[in-house]
């Protein structure tokens, strides 16, 4: 086991150097806009997180003004971040905290989790950065860097483990938690990234388990980068484009020529419907939800 006093010094000292300027780790940053941001940044990267965000903030600064609207709404202003459920959870997360919490985001992990949409991870990160929580964060870029360098293994477990979690509590600081939590996930996300690690640019390279070991490869199956040309993903993403871009509903029409594949585009339009993403009338048009 690596001694944490090895690790905190060096990774917060490069943290005060590096870390990159955004707006929901600002200090007049929201509880509602760290929410807002943590849901954006699962699976998606900050360059395209950055705009859509700062134009949520702009027009829902507060839960109550996302949930006076329809989930439509939600969804059409998510662009094209991908996984727009997150959308509606969002949107739902919105109504319950408006609902119950009065309008406020709240503070206690437990209560956090209880709130739709809300998992570990993201109670955790808002419990932690925008209420200064002592809350062990583990979203893929920490698990990364905690793998390399204690567990000499180059990349985590599929899932979270319990002993991922016991670990990364091992290592929270007794003070300064939260800026601990966002300096690792930071020095995961810049340099020691899942497939070309810069280790001669980290601050723990000498005290790193997995490079004083020689980098063993990863000893399960090869990762493989997620395919999206021709799946029925991007199919969705074009019919849901074209529910965005009305402000209405839309004929069957207009969503038959954006796909070639009928069988395809009719199992995605489906699915767009089952998952709460599109409503079809009784003319049978479509539209994005409403209630």
């Amino acid at each position: 086991m690596v001694e944490p006093n090895l690790l905190h010094a060096p990774i917060l000292e490069w943290y005060e150097d590096n870390a990159r300027d955004l707006p929901w780790r600002a200090p007049d940053a929201t509880p509602w806009g760290v929410l807002v941001s943590e849901i954006m940044l699962q699976q998606t990267p900050v360059v395209r997180v950055l705009p859509v965000w700062l134009h949520w903030m702009e027009r829902w600064p507060e839960p109550a003004s996302l949930a006076a609207e329809p989930p439509g709404e939600a969804v059409r202003h998510w662009g094209r971040l991908g996984y727009p459920r997150r959308a509606l959870r969002l949107h739902a997360c919105a109504k319950a905290i408006t609902d119950e919490h009065g309008g406020e985001v709240p503070s206690d992990h437990a209560t956090l989790l209880s709130l739709p949409g809300i998992g570990e991870y993201t109670a955790a990160a808002v419990a932690s950065f925008a209420y200064g929580g002592r809350h062990a964060v583990l979203d893929t870029n920490v698990r990364r860097v905690f793998a390399r360098a204690v567990r000499a293994e180059e990349y985590p477990p599929t899932a979270t483990s319990a002993a991922e979690r016991r670990l990364a509590e091992s290592l929270l600081p007794e003070l300064g938690a939260p800026r601990w939590g966002v300096a690792v996930m930071e020095l995961g996300a810049l340099v020691c990234t899942a497939r070309s690690p810069r280790c001669a640019d980290c601050p723990i390279s000498g005290a790193c388990a997995w490079r004083l070991a020689g980098k063993p490869p990863h000893a399960g199956p090869a990762r493989k980068g997620q395919t999206y040309e021709g799946t029925d993903r991007q199919c969705r993403g074009r019919l849901l484009a074209v529910l965005r871009a009305a402000h209405g509903a839309v004929p069957k029409e207009a969503l038959d020529v954006v796909w070639d594949d009928a069988a395809q585009r009719e199992r995605a339009l489906d699915g767009l419907v089952a998952d709460g993403l599109a409503e079809v009338l009784d003319d049978g048009t479509y539209r994005l939800p409403h209630a």
